[in-house]
């Protein structure tokens, strides 16, 4: 009888995306499809939860099914995220134009990335301390336990090494297997890597120019073909929310999500802050920060759905690009320096919020402002590097409780609303990245008004 139900459930997804087939058919807009995909990802995922049960058998496999849809999305867009961060780097490289320092492009760009997440770590740290958040009064299930004992075998996998030690695990010894994502700071490590091969490029454009316009036009090329895959996956995303966002629904917990509500409400408070934050500083660009919302609302909307920053890159350099009109040189450096450095929701408020709740656990006064300086420094420092996937936060906030001498297996205690936070902060994670791009374009005064300002914004996945 169980099969039947299942059969039944596939059948109604399988409706689900014919209709999002025929509005793609129609033109409508991709943002429409987007929010179409949403809609009827989360009433679909919970008719799942409420007939059949979180628990039940029917629950599970059809979710498994679907997993082919959404899961299977989030694979295609992190099997070009890692080729798109490297030759979007070097790409960005051969498009600097001559008299123009491309240094001032990565400054800037690096500064808004570390200083938002030193911001984000003091609002996650200004919520925690608000909501008297305290670990040491919940009471952790087998689930919860199991997860700490989990991290602390990656805290035990990465040593007991310093932190200095732990920023030299970025260098890449061997660039080709940190393209495989082998490693845990795989992302930075690969960015580092095309930065050098962005060096040599420069060099040779004044020593050798005539092989400099041979490598140039090998990057284009390259650079074109990557954009020709991106842009096919991107035609899948309202498909992939659809079925991410159903799976996400029929399979939580409610009460937990009850239980834990507190940390939930102070996380996403900080959030809203932090993201509040990020339209504040495109306002002081002089740019509309309406207008920034509505551009970016479909790219935040994947971010918040998928859970990975790597993930979104993609739509990330094509949202800069075409709707914000930021020049594709500092696109490509903001949204892959974004990728691994800065992270304002996984690497800023996460790992601040975690400390500040941790830390009476161990005798510690979180309101002591010594505490609250180091930890600030500390998370601003520890955002290199924080790998844009699933997982990003949990290796942000092993190396922040680490550094703080804190216990990290008392992280576990979140499991339950582990994912639920991670939709917040990976949108928020995007956003970050974003704003460095307008903020640079519009600093260098490289950006294009008319393509920031347009109400008709170019299709992310148009042909």
């Amino acid at each position: 009888m169980d099969t039947v139900w299942i059969i039944v459930n596939m059948v109604v997804m399988f409706v689900l995306l014919m209709l999002l087939f025929k509005m793609n058919k129609k033109h409508v807009s991709f943002s429409k499809r987007v929010f179409a995909g949403l809609g009827l990802g989360i009433l679909f995922g919970l008719a799942l939860h409420f007939i059949y049960g979180v628990d039940s058998t029917i629950t599970a496999t059809t979710t498994d099914w679907f997993g082919i849809i959404g899961s299977g999305y989030v694979k295609l867009l992190q099997m070009v995220a890692m080729p798109l961060v490297f030759i979007s780097i070097v790409a960005a490289f051969t498009k600097v134009v001559a008299g123009k320092s491309f240094g001032k492009y990565a400054a800037i760009i690096l500064a808004v990335l570390v200083g938002t997440t030193a911001v984000a770590a003091s609002v996650g740290i200004a919520s925690a301390l608000s909501f008297n958040l305290d670990g040491s009064s919940l009471v952790s299930g087998d689930a919860e336990q199991a997860r700490g004992q989990e991290i602390t075998a990656k805290s035990e996998e990465m040593g007991d090494k310093s932190l200095p030690q732990q920023i030299l695990e970025f260098i890449p010894a061997n660039p080709f297997l940190d393209l495989t994502g082998a490693r845990p700071s795989s992302t930075i490590a690969v960015v580092i890597f095309a930065v050098f091969v962005g060096f040599a490029y420069l060099g040779l454009v004044r020593k050798d120019e005539e092989h400099a316009t041979y490598i140039k036009k090998a990057v284009d090329t390259i650079y074109a073909l990557v954009m020709r895959i991106v842009t096919l996956v991107l035609r899948l995303t309202p498909f992939g929310i659809l079925a991410i966002m159903t799976n996400t629904v029929a399979t939580s917990d409610f009460n937990a999500i009850y239980n834990m509500g507190k940390f939930v409400i102070a996380s996403y408070v900080a959030l809203i802050t932090m993201f509040i934050i990020h339209l504040i500083i495109i306002s002081l660009t002089g740019m509309s920060p309406i207008t920034y919302v509505k551009k970016v609302a479909p790219t935040l909307l994947f971010a918040f759905t998928s859970r990975s920053s790597a993930g979104t890159l993609p739509m990330n350099i094509e949202t800069q690009r075409k709707r914000l009109g930021v020049p594709e040189g500092i696109a490509n450096f903001a949204g892959s320096f974004g990728v691994s450095i800065g992270q304002n929701g996984c690497a800023g408020v996460y790992p601040a919020m975690l400390a500040i709740m941790i830390a009476p656990s161990v005798g510690i006064n979180p309101f002591e402002w010594q505490f609250i300086l180091m930890l600030i420094a500390v998370v601003a420092i520890s955002s290199f590097g924080v790998a844009g996937v699933g997982g990003g936060a949990t290796f942000a906030a092993i190396i922040v409780l680490s550094a703080m001498d804190l216990p990290v297996a008392l992280a576990g205690i979140l499991i339950s609303v582990e994912p639920l936070i991670d939709m917040g902060r990976t949108a928020l994670n995007v956003s970050d990245s974003m704003v460095a791009g307008v903020t640079t374009a519009r600093a260098t005064g490289e950006l294009d008004r008319d393509t920031y300002n347009s109400k008709d914004p170019q299709d992310l996945a148009e042909i």
